[in-house]
């Protein structure tokens, strides 16, 4: 059974590729895991998150719907919400391109596609939890290495929504990123404007870092 250990030594990966090139490759390495395989992964998810101490206090809790062979934190949802838990979706900002807002995420909510194909509550101004009253945030990684870095889809999406958590760290939520375990890297190339994350769990162990945010 997976433990909360903090970060061993990352296996080496391909460190001659550009993000976009390594993204590509993350990507193909995730689609390519059977349904049986992805299943597993998202039962030891689940026992991880429940372990992960950022999440323990944690009442609201922004999450994904998982796509492109992401790993799915459905089990761990459905178990946390029986423990109180409220759980938001990302939506994309109709009036500031390239941000996020949260909203309530619950048995029943409609769910339409945005221009990404990825389904999201409707937008509604006095639905939406402001970003920094959530407890702590789970988004889905491409990659991430030893010292917190990480690799997106390459929207930037969550890097501009929490670029305000370099300033304010007190009102910055937990966040977390969600991942496969082989999907860690030894070392990324990491851009100034990248948010740095508190922790990654994956399916087989929490990984916490060091960083400028309150631990």
């Amino acid at each position: 059974m997976s433990q909360f250990i903090e970060p061993q030594p990352f296996e080496s990966h391909p460190d001659t590729l550009s993000r976009s090139q390594l993204r590509k490759y993350l990507r193909q390495q995730r689609k390519a895991l059977t349904f049986e395989e992805q299943q597993q992964a998202a039962e030891y998810l689940a026992l991880n998150l429940l372990k992960n101490p950022d999440l323990h206090r944690a009442r609201h809790i922004a999450i994904y719907l998982p796509n492109d062979g992401e790993i799915d934190p459905h089990l761990y949802m459905d178990i946390a919400r029986r423990k109180g838990v409220q759980f938001y979706l990302p939506v994309l900002h109709p009036i500031h391109p390239g941000k996020l807002v949260f909203s309530p995420y619950f048995d029943g909510v409609e769910l339409k596609a945005n221009r990404f194909g990825i389904p999201e509550p409707a937008f509604s101004k006095g639905l939406k939890r402001p970003v920094w009253a959530l407890d702590a945030v789970l988004f889905p990684l491409v990659g991430f290495d030893e010292n917190g870095g990480r690799l997106g889809m390459g929207g930037g999406f969550y890097d501009r929504t929490f670029a305000f958590s370099r300033l304010r760290p007190g009102l910055a939520p937990k966040l977390i990123g969600l991942a496969h375990d082989f999907q860690k890297m030894k070392a990324l190339p990491i851009e100034p404007w990248d948010v740095p994350l508190h922790s990654v769990v994956t399916d087989r162990y929490c990984y916490r870092f060091k960083r400028s945010l309150p631990a």
